[in-house]
C-alpha cells in the first residue's frame, strides 16, 4: 500500500478544516460531516478552536483512497500561527493549497505559495466556495497565475457558479497543454505539430505536478462537495507518494509534542527511513547541535494514523507518521536516529513580545510550569524569564496569538493573566571591532583563566560565528567549549538588551592553571581552573569587547501591500506617514490604488484596525516581515537584562562570585 503525507494549507476562513471534513466522508471514514460554526469537526479538537471556530494546533487524520493511504495534516490557517505550519511543512509529501473562489489569493496564500514553490513542495490548488455569492472563475484563474507567479493548470470547468447547485466538471482545460508544454520538450514538439494526445498531456501532467513545476487547479465546494470527487482522484494520481527504506538506518523528524492526559510527553514524528519499534533505545536530539545527537531513550508506546483515528501498533515505518510515548526529553524539530540536513526556518521569527502579567490569585509556580508547557508545543513562543523582576516575557506573531495564549491558560491551566502593552522584538548588530582580554591571576581578574575575545560585524543574516586564533591544544577542550557557550549565551542580551547577531567572535587569548593538589590530598579547585572560572570570566570580556566595538538597535520592519479605491488616498497617505510607513510604490488599476512599502512592524495592528474606516470598508492589507532596519528616531528602545549585568562588573561579581574583586 502507498502512503502519502499530505497538508491541507489556506488562508484562514478558506474552507480549509471543512475541506477536510467533506474529504473524510467521501472516503468514508466519517458518517456526517462536522461543521466548523458548531465546533464538532473531527481536527479541531481543542476547546478554543471550536469556540472561535479557526485552527489553532495542526492535526493528523488518516483516509484511503484505493490503495493509498493518505495521512492528512490540518494546519492553522491564521498568520498569528505560522509557526505550526512551519513544522508541517518539513515532513509533507505534497499539499493541497485552499483558496476562497469569493476572497481570491489573499495575503496568507501568497506567503504560503511562495513557501511552498521554494521548498519545491508538490501542490495542488483547491477553489472552495463555488456555491457561494460572488465567485469567479475566470479572472480568478488569472489572478492565481499572476499573484501566486505560479504556473497553474485548470482541471476542469465550473457550471452554475455562485448558486447552490454550482458543479466541478472535470477535463483539462484549453490552455493546459501550453503551460505543460513549457517544461516539455515532447509535448512541445506534439504541440507544434499539433499530434498531442490525452495520455501524452496526463503523463507530463503527473511528471511536472510532481516535480512542482505545474500546480493543478480544482474548483468545488467543501459545503456541497463539488469538485471533491475529482481533488481526491488528483491526490491519488498527481502527487508522489512517501519514499523511504524501512529497512534503511533509522532516521525521523519530529513536528509535534503535545501532553497526554497524565501530562506525558506525546511526540509526532515522520520516519523517513528504517522502523521504529516499541521497547527501542533511540537517540534524539536537534541536528543543529554540535555533535547532532544529544539524548537518548526507549519509546515505550507506539501508535499510527488509519481509517480517521489513531491505532496502537508495535512500529511504525518508513513513510508512516507515527505518536511515540516514553521519550520525556524530546522536542519539537528533533531529529530521531541519523540527522536529516537542517533546512532552517521557512517562515520569519516572531516580532512582537509581551510581559505576562499574572491575575491576583494566580499561582506564579503554576504559570510558570503552563508557559512552559506551551513553549515545548510552539518553541517560537520564546519564553524570557527576569528573576530579578519576577517577570516573564514572551515572543509573539500577533495580538490575535496573544488572546489564544490568555484562553489557552485560563481554560486548560486554570491561570488568568493579562498582557503589557505589545512592543517590537528588536535585534543589535555590532558596528565596528573591539577587543578586550583578562589574564589569569593578574590584576583584577578572580577566574583562574585567561580569556581574550575580539567581536566585529558579521554580514547580515549569518547569525554569531565563532574562532579561535589560539591553539586548539593550549587548553582542555571543555575549557574552549565552556568559552563558546557562554559568548553564545551571553550574546542573547547585547549593551542596550536585545539579542545580539550577526557577529563574528574570535577567542585570541587562552590560559588556565593545571590541575593541582596538595601532598597526600585530592585536587584542589581553589588552585586548579575549573569549567566555572571560563564560564564566569567570558561575559565580562566580551562585553568589554563588545562596548569598545559599539552595537547599533535595529527594528523590524514588515513590506505592506494595501489596495483601496483611488479617492481615499488622500486620507490614507497622511495616516500612513504619521506610522512612519513609507510608501514605495504606487500604482493605479482603474478606480483601485495599489500602494507598497515598508512599515515598522510596531504599527502593523494599528493601520490594520484603522484601514476599514480609511477605506470605507473596501482596503486590503497585507504585510509580512521584510528585514531590520537601525532605530533612527527618538530614545533607543532598552530591554532589562534578565542575567547577572555583566555591564556592571561590581553587581556581576557580586552576583556570580559573592565578592568583588
Amino acid at each position: 500500500m502507498h502512503l502519502l503525507n499530505l497538508g491541507i494549507l489556506a488562508h484562514v476562513d478558506a474552507g480549509k478544516t471543512s475541506l477536510t471534513e467533506r474529504l473524510l466522508h467521501s472516503a468514508g471514514v466519517i458518517d456526517e460531516i462536522g461543521s466548523v460554526d458548531d465546533g464538532n469537526t473531527r481536527t479541531d479538537t481543542l476547546a478554543l478552536e471550536r469556540q472561535r471556530g479557526i485552527t489553532i494546533k495542526s492535526a493528523v487524520v488518516s483516509f484511503p483512497v484505493d490503495d493509498v493511504t493518505v495521512n492528512l495534516i490540518d494546519t492553522p490557517g491564521h498568520p498569528d500561527f505560522i509557526a505550526e505550519v512551519e513544522r508541517v511543512l518539513g515532513v509533507l509529501d505534497g499539499a493541497v493549497l485552499v483558496v476562497s473562489a469569493v476572497e481570491g489569493v489573499q495575503p496568507q496564500t501568497r506567503i504560503l505559495m511562495r513557501t511552498l514553490q521554494r521548498l519545491r513542495i508538490p501542490t495542488l490548488l483547491f477553489v472552495n466556495k463555488i456555491d457561494r455569492r460572488g465567485a469567479r472563475y475566470d479572472d480568478l484563474l488569472s489572478a492565481l497565475s499572476e499573484r501566486l507567479r505560479a504556473a497553474v493548470v485548470p482541471m476542469g470547468s465550473v457550471e452554475g457558479i455562485g448558486t447552490r447547485a454550482a458543479g466541478f466538471r472535470p477535463g483539462l482545460g484549453p490552455g493546459a497543454t501550453a503551460v505543460l508544454a513549457e517544461h516539455d520538450d515532447e509535448l512541445l514538439t506534439a504541440y507544434v505539430e499539433n499530434t498531442v494526445s490525452y495520455d501524452l498531456l496526463r503523463t507530463a501532467l503527473a511528471a511536472q505536478t510532481r516535480q512542482a513545476l505545474v500546480h493543478p487547479v480544482y474548483f468545488g465546494s467543501a459545503i456541497t462537495g463539488a469538485g471533491v470527487d475529482a481533488l481526491i482522484t488528483g491526490i491519488k494520481e498527481l502527487l508522489p507518494a512517501a519514499e523511504g527504506d524501512p529497512q534503511g538506518p533509522l532516521s525521523g523528524t519530529v513536528f509535534k509534542v503535545e501532553r497526554g492526559l497524565a501530562g506525558e510527553k506525546v511526540a509526532y514524528a515522520r520516519m523517513f527511513s528504517g522502523t521504529l519499534r516499541t521497547r527501542d533505545r533511540i537517540a534524539f536530539g536537534d541536528a543543529g547541535d554540535t555533535g547532532g545527537i544529544r539524548e537518548e531513550g526507549k519509546v515505550t508506546t507506539i501508535s499510527v494514523f488509519d481509517h480517521g483515528t489513531d491505532v496502537e501498533r508495535d512500529s511504525v515505518p518508513a513513510g508512516r507518521i507515527g505518536r511515540l510515548w516514553g521519550l520525556g526529553e524530546i522536542k519539537i524539530g528533533d531529529s530521531i536516529g541519523v540527522p536529516r540536513k537542517v533546512v532552517g526556518h521557512f517562515f520569519a521569527p516572531p516580532t512582537l513580545e509581551t510581559v505576562v502579567v499574572p491575575g491576583p490569585d494566580a499561582d506564579r509556580r503554576a504559570l510558570h510550569l503552563a508557559l512552559t508547557q506551551l513553549a515545548e508545543q510552539d518553541p517560537l513562543i520564546g519564553l524570557r524569564h527576569d528573576e530579578m523582576r519576577q517577570e516573564t516575557a514572551v515572543s509573539l506573531y500577533g495580538e490575535v496569538q496573544k488572546e489564544v495564549i490568555q484562553a489557552t491558560l485560563a481554560e486548560e491551566f486554570g491561570v488568568r493573566v493579562t498582557f503589557r502593552e505589545t512592543t517590537p522584538l528588536c535585534i543589535e548588530r555590532p558596528v565596528g571591532t573591539g577587543a578586550a582580554a583578562e589574564f589569569n591571576k593578574k590584576d583584577a581578574n578572580p577566574f583562574l583563566a585567561t580569556v581574550g575575545l575580539r567581536v566585529e560585524p558579521g554580514p547580515v543574516g549569518s547569525g554569531v560565528r565563532f574562532g579561535l586564533e589560539v591553539e586548539l591544544g593550549a587548553m582542555p577542550y571543555a575549557f574552549f567549549k565552556a568559552v563558546e557557550d557562554t559568548v553564545r549565551e551571553t550574546l542573547g542580551q547585547g549593551l542596550h538588551g536585545w539579542r545580539i547577531t550577526d557577529c563574528v567572535v574570535t577567542m585570541t587569548h587562552s590560559g588556565y592553571s593545571p590541575r593541582q593538589s596538595h601532598a597526600h590530598q585530592g585536587f584542589d579547585k581553589s588552585m586548579s581552573s575549573t569549567g566555572a572560572d571560563f564560564r564566569g570570566l567570558t561575559p565580562l570580556v566580551l562585553v568589554e569587547a563588545l562596548r569598545r566595538a559599539g552595537s547599533q538597535v535595529y527594528e523590524p520592519m514588515h513590506r505592506f501591500r494595501v489596495e483601496a479605491p483611488a479617492d481615499t488616498l488622500a486620507a490614507l497617505l497622511p495616516v500612513l506617514a504619521a506610522l512612519r510607513a513609507v510608501p514605495r510604490t504606487t500604482e493605479t488599476q482603474g478606480l483601485l490604488c495599489v500602494l507598497e512599502g515598508v512599515v515598522p512592524a510596531a504599527q502593523v495592528h494599528g493601520l490594520e484596525r484603522q484601514l476599514p474606516g480609511l477605506t470605507r470598508g473596501e482596503g486590503e492589507w497585507e504585510s509580512a516581515f521584510d528585514h531590520y532596519a537601525p532605530v533612527a528616531h527618538g530614545i533607543v528602545p532598552e530591554r532589562a537584562r534578565t542575567d547577572h549585568n555583566p555591564l556592571n562588573r561590581k553587581e556581576y561579581l557580586l552576583n556570580v562570585t559573592r565578592r568583588v574583586a
